[in-house]
């Protein structure tokens, strides 16, 4: 897997549309990235991102709608 820097200095990160606004478990994503998706926690604007290629964030989003992925441990 080849990787690459993404510079993010520019990035304009909106909130999941499913943030209420109460400090809840969000994230933000940023567009305008041809071929990946940076994604970061909310809470921490000034933490780490990843950067996932675009091809596995669609797969990823239904699986956790599923409820295929959980915390570890979980039932």
């Amino acid at each position: 897997m080849a990787h690459t820097r993404v510079d993010l200095d520019s990035a304009c990160w909106r909130k999941s549309s499913y943030s209420n606004g109460t400090g809840g478990d969000c994230l933000e994503v940023a567009d305008g990235f041809p071929g990946v998706l940076p994604v970061r926690d909310s809470k921490r604007p000034a933490g780490p991102a990843l950067v996932v290629a675009a091809g596995a964030w669609a797969p990823f989003v239904a699986a956790v709608r599923a409820g295929r992925l959980g915390a570890p441990g979980a039932a």
